[in-house]
């Protein structure tokens, strides 16, 4: 292709700030890079500084744009309006013909909303995500509602996603169902050999105890919800002396400090800093269950066949709920207890989890994604 062709190309600009939207728009930006049709635009907001970088890392993506934004003790407001005010100028510059956010973050919310104002269509993957609550996950469950307002093309990971954007007026025509990219991207970093970096982790491939991962970190957990994770954690790690809990510590202080002083003696819980994506890839294939109130986990364990008990009271992605991957349990110190030991002492309970059919895609998500961009800009 020569170069005056290349340059007449239409642009689609991805933008994203997080590590969970870097892991799912990776696939899309490295199959984009592949297309001969399309240009692809990445521009980072660094919303997450360290986090993000581990994962453009990992899939060798060096941003076009980094605004880098992240700065000590921002709030979600002031966060916002730089997003909105920083994209509008980058839109300016590069006047992308298609704007594409994963998600639901403040940066996916306001990058939105800036191509919106500047009449830049917007593809919006992972649409349709609902858990029904406003305040639950707080402030994601707000800002994916609104950039479904605001986009004209929705990619959409399942049928129940894609139910959701019906009910809310989307008209069926702007809804693709495409499966999730995080598939993709866990697929492709499973499969390339690694060995563990940190020392806690390296003696895992010849450890023959089950290993029990816990992430948490959401702000509708702060405070007592906390606290009562830290507890069961250190019962669990007391009763089942032969279990190895691994914690990536969250770099939020109010998490470290619910805690850390639980578990801090314990010699079978390891307190470790956050793992880089490809090497947490294989520590969730290393492990026998996971306990977490992430979002992308709940997708992620079960295509490795991995239990997941979310410590939450509900969750957008019901289809792995349904599918008898993932349990809601919530917070409560003696139900986290009682399910996390019901999964270690009941084989069969444990089989009915582990091999229950991930609903989230079979990993050709991106390519996909790819083909409705292509239709979308056809003619430009």
């Amino acid at each position: 292709m020569s170069a005056d062709s290349a340059v007449a190309r239409p642009k689609v600009m991805i933008i994203y700030g997080t590590r969970p939207e870097a892991i799912k728009v990776a696939p899309v930006i490295k199959a984009l890079e592949k297309d001969e049709a399309l240009t692809p635009i990445v521009v980072v907001t660094a919303q997450h500084r360290e986090m993000l970088d581990q994962v453009n890392e990992v899939f060798d993506i060096v941003p076009d744009v980094d605004l880098n934004l992240m700065s000590h003790g921002q709030t979600l407001n002031g966060l916002a309006g730089r997003v909105i005010a920083e994209i509008d100028a980058v839109l300016e510059e590069h006047r992308p013909d298609a704007v594409l956010v994963q998600g639901d973050t403040t940066t996916v919310m306001a990058s939105a909303i800036a191509a919106f104002n500047k009449e830049i269509p917007v593809v919006h993957l992972e649409a349709g995500l609902r858990s029904g609550d406003i305040n639950s996950p707080f402030p994601e469950e707000a800002n994916r509602k609104i950039v479904s307002q605001i986009a004209r093309v929705h990619l959409a990971p399942t049928m129940v996603s894609r139910s959701n954007l019906l009910a809310d007026g989307v008209p069926d025509e702007n809804i693709h169902v495409i499966g999730n990219t995080v598939i993709d991207a866990l697929h492709w970093a499973v499969a390339r050999p690694m060995d563990f970096t940190i020392p806690e982790l390296q003696s895992l491939n010849a450890d023959d105890r089950r290993v029990l991962l816990v992430t948490t970190h959401r702000r509708e957990n702060l405070g007592e919800n906390m606290i009562n994770i830290g507890r069961a954690m250190r019962e669990l790690a007391t009763s089942y002396p032969g279990l190895f809990i691994v914690w990536p510590a969250h770099k939020n202080p109010k998490v470290r400090a619910s805690i850390e002083p639980q578990i801090a003696d314990l010699d079978n819980v390891a307190s470790i800093e956050p793992v880089e994506y490809g090497e947490f890839s294989h520590l969730i294939a290393h492990s026998d269950i996971v306990l977490t109130d992430s979002g992308g986990i709940q997708e992620e364990a079960p295509s490795l066949g991995k239990p997941v008990l979310v410590l939450r009271e509900n969750t957008e992605r019901p289809e792995a709920v349904d599918a008898g991957t993932v349990k809601l349990i919530g917070t409560a110190t003696e139900t986290i207890i009682a399910e996390v030991s019901r999964l270690l002492d009941d084989e069969k309970a444990y089989r009915e989890m582990a091999n229950a059919v991930n609903p989230y895609g079979d990993g050709h998500s991106a390519s996909r994604s790819v083909d409705i961009l292509n239709e979308l800009l056809a003619g430009i």
